[in-house]
């Protein structure tokens, strides 16, 4: 499980003495106790392995927006910090699509769903998610559905 995976690279961190990634582990776990309270206290059990790796995606996606202002602002040490985090928390995503493999996937949910229009696109993100979860940005992947259904 990956709560594991996370957990056994905290205690592996504090050995190694790698203050960066225990203490972006250590938010990571943070994280994933507030999404999971957050889930129990709306009647859900708690997260499963895709949705821990939305919840990495998202922290994944706050830090590159973070990058962005930094850069412009001037802040490389910062910047760099973010860069550090990304790279500890991307080790526990599977393996990216291509965009090319995305296409086929978008190809493939559109003729498994029997989608014909922008009506049937949440049928189509929906059959995505439930297959690729942790391997496409959603995203990038909404703007290809909807380019794939308006032709």
């Amino acid at each position: 499980m990956l709560r594991d995976d996370i957990n056994n690279a905290v205690k592996e961190a504090m050995k190694a003495k790698d203050e960066r990634k225990l203490s972006t582990l250590r938010m990571v776990n943070s994280t994933i106790k507030n999404a999971d309270i957050d889930a129990r206290g709306s009647g859900k059990p708690p997260l499963s392995d895709g949705d821990i790796l939305a919840v990495l995606q998202k922290m994944i996606k706050q830090r590159q927006e973070a990058v962005e202002l930094y850069d412009k602002g001037g802040r490389a040490e910062l910047a760099a910090q973010e860069r550090e985090e990304i790279a500890v928390i991307s080790a526990y995503l599977p393996k990216q699509m291509s965009e090319d493999d995305v296409k086929k996937a978008i190809a493939d949910a559109i003729a498994e769903t029997g989608a014909a229009g922008m009506k049937d696109m949440g049928k189509v993100i929906a059959v995505l998610r439930a297959k690729y979860a942790g391997q496409m940005d959603f995203g990038k992947a909404s703007g290809l559905v909807k380019a794939a259904l308006s032709a």
